[in-house]
């Protein structure tokens, strides 16, 4: 059964609620605030343990860093850090929610819903940010992970073969037991992540003091002055500078999660002033002591405090790493629901959050390339250069889509609305050609993750087209079919048998196939649809309409939004307006199941059309996916040539 995907008002009939829309319960602002410090705000708090280093060992060329150099580099960090993420984020981006949710594929739903119709260019932009995402899931972990462990080599030489095995063992770890549900883990994000915090900024604060002089690096002069002395040598170290803003599409990805207003305070009371700070410690500590190019992150501590330093700092990556996997399952989810994945099994760890989810085959590649990378790279410096491309592509599509709601949405005129994002976008697209020219260095890995993942997504979206317009020239409309019943005296079977269409307006297969077989219909009969809105969730209330559409025949169609888990089962069960009272033993769930094959004349390639058959043979049953149960369902099966 296929899954509708619209945007449009539900149709005339009787509405009723079901207790399943992922609604969050109240939660007090410090304790959002605090929250989003954690899970917001991991990623980008890790960016100093090798964002500097590689941005002056890039600068610098081998060469000890001179003060021009060191003040040059902290003032493009310091300015991305205000443009990109504080301007373009905190407080542009963050505006721009779909009913309260954020992230690549919400913002995708609210442009095509600001346009009234889908767009080949609206949902390219966003398959193209989702596919990218998937690459910094994988990068994320390995960086983040090996750069806190290789401060183990600073104890003693020693450690050094030790960094990998353990770096892979924290990973193994850490994937294997999201399976358990974060909801306990994730309690300690926030503290753990706020003590974090408070040490970046106290470190930075003592190191300071030994070369007051950084604190010029404040003003961007020096910053343009680096890219004007420089010339490609600066231009190509804008790559390594990036490095210090990935991680800032968790603020719009997390907004449905915190608010914006937790997210803002936690940005610019805490989280900025502590980076900030943490960057100007090692700028001056460069200053005064160039050896410490070695590692300046660690090396601004004391001696005694570095083992204690190790383990936060290996603390802070999980919770980083933690977050992007978290998101991956939702960008997961939200995927399947918009119709650009096949289904997958979704499995929810916590019965209180509708947002703690845990995905097998998500988790499980995910894995799978993080520890590839781990081993083919060995360190955090020659992962670098892999990193920072993808999340530059996602935030030139981001811009892109924002630009588009601001004129369609907000009805800013054409003068106002490209003011505002015409200066973000070229910076973006700066930082996307600086980060180009590490794809012979390892840039091609994100995108050649990225790209077969949009193979994916086309295939199934174009395959899904095709699949309904070739079912769609076999069926009967369900009008036609309705009234030729109704001439028919047919015998009648106690209980109710629901049939689930992906388009109401024709016959479900199934329920053909019911009638050539049995010969019989059930006393109540209902078309079943299953809508996914191009909203994130479907208010209580908002969620089933019921219409009467013939004698024994009923209409029901159950919208979800892209963040909802379909339960058709429990929706059915907490209805209280459906004419008959749903009992589950005298139930009969009907579902077509569908055996492809390669036709004479294919629709597509014919690798494409073997990839969609594959695709559709690995997609999770339908009885699964909507949680329908399984001692109570029917599959009849067909046979159709693509």
């Amino acid at each position: 059964m296929a899954m509708n995907e619209t945007a449009t008002a539900p149709t005339p009939g009787t509405e009723c609620s079901s207790s399943i829309s992922g609604e969050h319960p109240h939660t007090s602002f410090w304790t959002l605030t605090i929250g989003s410090i954690g899970v917001v705000y991991g990623d980008i708090g890790t960016s100093p343990l090798y964002a500097l280093k590689e941005s002056i060992v890039a600068a610098s060329a081998g060469k000890p860093a001179t003060t021009p150099i060191i003040l040059g580099v902290l003032s493009l960090i310091i300015w991305a850090l205000v443009i990109v993420v504080t301007v373009k984020y905190v407080l542009l981006l963050l505006r721009a929610d779909n009913n309260g949710e954020g992230g690549t594929l919400t913002l995708m739903a609210l442009a095509q819903k600001a346009i009234g119709k889908q767009t080949t260019l609206v949902v390219t932009l966003g398959m193209i940010g989702a596919a990218l995402f998937y690459g910094d899931a994988m990068l994320t972990p390995a960086i983040s992970v090996l750069s806190a462990i290789e401060g183990v080599k600073l104890i003693t030489p020693a450690l050094d073969p030790y960094v990998v095995p353990v770096t892979l063992a924290i990973i193994i770890c850490l994937f294997a037991a999201q399976s358990r549900g974060t909801a306990k883990v994730g309690a300690l994000f926030g503290p753990v992540t706020l003590v974090w915090f408070v040490v970046l900024a106290l470190l930075g604060l003592i190191n300071i003091a030994k070369a007051p002089e950084v604190l010029a690096s404040v003003n961007p002069l020096y910053g343009a002055e680096f890219l004007l002395d420089h010339g490609m040598i600066g231009f190509a170290v804008l790559g390594a500078v990036f490095l210090a803003v990935t991680g800032a599409e968790a603020l719009y990805a997390d907004l449905g999660h915190f608010g914006r207003k937790p997210i803002q305070t936690a940005w610019l009371f805490l989280v900025f002033p502590a980076l900030v700070i943490n960057y100007l410690g090692q700028g001056a500590l460069l200053i005064s002591t160039p050896d410490a190019i070695e590692n300046p992150f660690y090396l601004m501590a004391p001696e005694w405090a570095l083992a204690p330093m190790i383990l936060l700092a290996a603390a802070a990556t999980i919770i980083a790493s933690q977050a992007v996997i978290t998101g991956a399952y939702s960008l997961t989810r939200q995927a399947i629901q918009l119709g650009l994945l096949p289904r997958m099994a979704i499995r929810h760890t916590s019965e209180a959050q509708s947002g703690q989810i845990y995905i097998p085959r998500i988790n499980m590649l995910i894995l799978v390339g993080v520890i590839a990378l781990v081993l083919v790279f060995r360190s955090s410096s020659a992962l670098a250069a892999a990193y920072g491309i993808a999340v530059s592509g996602t935030m030139v599509v981001t811009a892109i889509m924002a630009f588009v709601v601001m004129r369609k949405l907000w009805k800013w005129n054409l003068f106002a609305a490209t003011l505002v994002i015409a200066p973000l976008l070229i910076i973006d697209l700066i930082f996307l050609a600086s980060n180009s020219m590490k794809i012979h260095e390892g840039g091609y890995i994100p995108l050649a993750i990225g790209f077969a993942v949009m193979i994916v997504m086309i295939t199934w979206r174009r395959g899904s087209a095709i699949l309904f317009e070739k079912t769609r020239r076999t069926e009967v409309p369900l009008s036609t079919l309705i009234e030729s019943l109704a001439r028919k005296d047919r015998p009648r079977i106690d209980g109710t048998a629901i049939f689930l269409t992906g388009d109401p307006q024709y016959a479900p297969t199934a329920l053909l196939h019911s009638l050539k077989h049995y010969k019989a219909l059930h006393q109540r009969n209902v078309i079943l649809s299953v809508n996914t809105l191009n909203v994130p969730r479907v208010p209580a209330g908002q969620q089933i309409t019921v219409e009467p559409i013939g004698e024994g025949f009923i209409a029901v169609r159950i919208d979800y939004g892209f963040y909802d888990t379909p339960q058709v089962a429990r929706a059915l069960a907490t209805c209280r307006k459906l004419p008959w009272k749903f009992d589950i033993m005298s139930t009969s769930f009907f579902l077509s199941r569908r055996l492809l094959k390669i036709g004479e004349r294919p629709s597509m390639p014919r690798w494409q059309d073997r990839l969609f058959i594959l695709l559709s043979s690995t997609s999770e049953r339908a009885v699964e996916f909507f949680h329908i149960p399984t001692d109570r369902s029917v599959e009849l099966g067909t046979q159709i040539s693509i």
